[in-house]
């Protein structure tokens, strides 16, 4: 079989004015056993007039082509090259092509991935059908703009339930149907398969369902209550914000194994990872993330669903407006008050990471020529930056304005396609403001703007602001002033002064009535840019920065340092101090947990090998401090994040070796499933357990979660024979799954292990880009981060990817991940070199 085809822009526009696309038939058979399932198809579309008789093609990845027909007439499966099956001679009027195939079963995440579980026997299987992944299941049009209703028919063997896009029946024999859907693309069709655990509610007449692994169940149960409430608190709060109902006839949600990404909007039928089915202890902010997940897949019922893009440039009317509603709809509508913190303090930083790398792409591109560009797209950007650009829209149009134009486009485009354009027309309507210019600089640029403030006093006692921008964007910001209090009780804790509310640039300086002690430029975090500190305020925050009284400003203050260390403007073990001073006073677990993400960061990678052992002391330092600050039990999120982290940086196996032996840290908690991993990973990076500790720990835990545990540590074991096995089998036998080559990956490389990993570092440039080429892509992403020699911090490692990537036959995943990390290991090289040139 021919190469496979990626679908290009051009074709799919020629192929939107040729056909229209009405129905499709489909049935799968999945009782022909492990390797592969039958897939029959039946499509019925038009050519329409004033067409020409015409050629054109359909998609598929069959295992075998048994036949097809078109009206009735066989086609020569033979045909078929790589993955597009030619439709010839095609007059205009009404067709039906009907393909009968053999489509094997995945096991990396895409198209119909099948799972049996370690721990019970049981096999499951689920689609994941974006970007262009239908083909591995059903013969389609494959692109987002040919809409179509779709039938399902599944024969499932004894005992299995079936999920789908509508509701679903049982026939007998195995035979399940799923009710007709309304007008949908190719990609968001969904099937779920297997002994579920289900759970079901109704909710203003429409049914609700979770769903599960077996082996899961006893978890999913215990978290029921909360997820049934935080799907009825988003879907009301949805139906408040716009006119047009929910387009579907029920809402399951299913928490699938080896999932790729963090959820999947398929209509009616959400898949999400199923770690998000805690089987071990959670902090309050990770519960919060959970239920962001299940807003942010919800407002895609609207946004992505019922309305969809034309083609992929426009991917962020999808995703940047499901961030943006799911993090708002969630303050809104639930218990979690505060979720924009955490995005400030994890997401964002997603984001300008992503537009500070040459790879970096507007939020709206209009360079994306076919299907594997557009999968590169699904980034830091698309998501984080564009939620970050509509919430400053939302400030400068008002939200009434805003939700006004959004239910006009509903109105305008229901069960269709649109485009960036058509979006702005929408919003234009709704207000008086300049909103197409507003997306020429928003949303066609890339890059960040940096905002600095700028204090001059003169006359002695006039002191005037100004916001310096270094960028090209207009930006409407709040600026806090504070000052330290005078009460000495107070100690040096700041109290807000005043907020002022500025338009970026500024026409004229603005007058304060005395210099503050601290200047926050975006308090409030509603524009997208990265933030200076004056000198003055630089000193304030290392004395001060925990007193601040919002977290939102603090989360702030956190990233304006964090840029400053990235960026060579602040030295990285000052940041560590200021974690160090700080973060045993502070109470948003979202805020200590992402500082500590960094920290640890810092210690791996932006600090010289040198220094490491001194910063791995601070670190460790302030977690033992939180770890003692927790010891009354009245902040288990608190003490769990600390626990987690001390775990990670101990440089010495003694403690938490004890804790393992002890199965609990003194004082709390005890070692639940994740702890007991994560401490053995520790331990096995240090060299302090051997493979038989591994092999007993698995044989406690043989769950998937215990696979992928077991996995990690015994590629963390600083072993030459363990180091081998570990890269064969990521590199060499291609029997890895997904989630086994992350978790492999993930514990390959290690800061502490940089004489036994010195060969692979060399061999990487050749068997990475090979791996990526014979498993696709999402192997090629794994490969391209988990598995890239990402501590490997010198101008050699530098020197051999650029080469690998003027020389190499790179795939498009492969090739964005190894331009992003390459850009991400000199970022760290430049900063080590800064330290020492100072």
């Amino acid at each position: 079989m021919s190469l496979m085809s990626v679908l290009t822009r051009d074709e799919a526009q020629t192929r939107a004015r040729l056909l229209d696309v009405q129905h499709y038939d489909i049935a799968l058979d999945l009782t022909r056993g492990e390797d592969t399932f039958d897939s029959r198809t039946r499509i019925r579309f038009t050519v329409r007039e004033g067409q020409a008789a015409t050629d054109t093609f359909v998609e598929l990845k069959p295992a075998e082509l048994r036949t097809a027909t078109l009206d009735g007439h066989p086609l020569d499966p033979h045909t078929l090259a790589g993955n597009r099956l030619p439709l010839p001679a095609l007059t205009p009027g009404d067709h039906e092509l009907r393909i009968d195939a053999v489509m094997r079963y995945s096991h990396t995440g895409e198209g119909m991935h099948r799972f049996t579980d370690p721990l019970d026997g049981e096999t499951y299987v689920y689609t994941q059908l974006f970007l262009d992944d239908v083909q591995r299941v059903f013969a389609a049009f494959d692109q987002p703009d040919l809409k179509a209703a779709f039938d399902l028919t599944v024969t499932a063997p004894e005992g299995w339930s079936v999920l789908a896009n509508g509701i679903t029946t049982e026939h007998g024999d195995g035979t399940w149907r799923a009710a007709t859907t309304p007008l949908i693309s190719t990609y968001l069709v969904a099937v779920a398969a297997g002994p579920w655990h289900s759970l079901r509610t109704e909710h203003r007449g429409l049914p609700f369902g979770i769903h599960c692994r077996r082996s899961l169940a006893p978890h999913l149960s215990a978290d029921a209550d909360e997820l049934f409430e935080i799907t009825r608190q988003c879907f009301d709060r949805y139906h408040q914000k716009f006119e047009e109902p929910y387009p579907f006839d029920s809402y399951d949600q299913a928490f699938v194994p080896e999932f790729n990404a963090g959820a999947m909007e398929n209509p009616g039928l959400v898949t999400f990872r199923d770690e998000f089915v805690h089987r071990s202890a959670v902090t309050d902010t990770e519960r919060q993330t959970r239920a962001m997940v299940i807003a942010h897949e919800m407002a895609h019922m609207w946004f992505g669903d019922l309305v969809t893009l034309r083609w992929w440039d426009d991917i962020w009317l999808n995703e940047s407006f499901a961030e943006y509603m799911g993090y708002q709809t969630l303050t809104e509508a639930t218990r979690f008050t505060d979720t924009w913190t955490d995005f400030g303090i994890a997401r964002k930083a997603w984001g300008y990471d992503a537009d500070q790398r040459p790879s970096t792409h507007p939020v709206a591109p209009d360079d994306v020529p076919d299907t594997a560009s557009a999968l590169l797209n699904f980034d830091g950007i698309s998501y984080a930056k564009g939620a970050s650009a509509l919430r400053q829209l939302v400030s400068w149009i008002g939200e009434k304005d805003f939700l006004a134009g959004i239910n006009l486009h509903f109105t305008r485009h229901r069960f269709g396609n649109a485009t960036l354009a058509d979006f702005i027309d929408s919003l234009a309507a709704a207000t008086d403001r300049d909103v197409h210019a507003w997306a020429d600089t928003w949303l066609r640029t890339t890059g960040v703007d940096t905002l600095t403030p700028r204090l001059t006093t003169t006359d002695g006692h006039t002191t005037t602001l100004t916001v310096d921008r270094d960028g090209s964007r207009p930006h409407r910001i709040a600026v806090g002033l504070y000052d330290h209090t005078t009460d000495p009780a107070d100690g040096r804790r700041l109290v807000a002064r005043e907020r002022l509310h500025l338009d970026i640039p500024q026409d004229t300086p603005h007058t304060l009535t005395k210099p503050p002690a601290l200047v926050v430029l975006n308090d409030g975090d509603l524009t997208y840019a990265k933030i200076r500190l004056d000198p003055t305020s630089y000193r304030v925050v290392q004395d001060s920065l925990s007193s601040l009284p919002e977290p939102l400003t603090r989360a702030v203050v956190w990233n304006a340092l964090r840029d400053a260390v990235r960026d060579g403007h602040h030295p990285a073990d000052a940041y560590l101090l200021t974690a160090r001073a700080h973060l045993p006073h502070e109470r948003d677990l979202a805020l200590v947990d992402g500082v500590l993400t960094f920290a640890a960061q810092i210690t791996d990678r932006l600090i010289d090998p040198d220094q490491r052992p001194a910063a791995q002391s601070t670190l460790t330092d302030l977690c033992r401090d939180l770890v003692r600050r927790t010891e009354d039990g009245t902040r288990p999120g608190l003490r769990l994040i600390a626990v987690r982290h001390l775990i990670d940086a101990a440089a010495h196996p003694d403690t938490i070796a004890a804790w393992l032996a002890d199965g609990t840290v003194p004082g709390g908690p005890e070692l639940d499933p994740e702890l007991r991993w994560r401490v053995l990973h520790r331990l096995a990076v240090l060299g302090a357990v051997d493979d038989d500790a591994i092999t007993t720990e698995l044989e406690h835990d043989p769950s998937a979660t215990g696979q992928e545990g077991a996995a990690r540590c015994r590629a963390a074991l600083p072993d030459p024979d363990a180091k081998r096995r570990a890269w064969d089998a990521m590199f060499t036998t291609d029997g890895l799954s997904n989630y086994l080559f992350t978790a492999t990956a993930q514990g390959f490389w290690q800061p502490e292990q940089s004489d036994i990993l010195t060969q692979y570092v060399d061999r990487y440039w050749a068997e990475a880009p090979a791996v990526a080429a014979r498993r696709g892509s999402a192997i090629a992403i794994a490969a391209g981060r988990h598995a890239f020699p990402r501590f490997a911090i010198d101008a050699t490692t530098v020197r051999r990817g650029e080469q690998c990537l003027q020389e190499a036959d790179l795939t498009p995943a492969m090739r964005r991940r190894l331009v992003d990390e390459l850009d991400d290991l000199s970022r760290a090289l430049r900063i080590r070199q800064g330290a020492k040139d100072e």
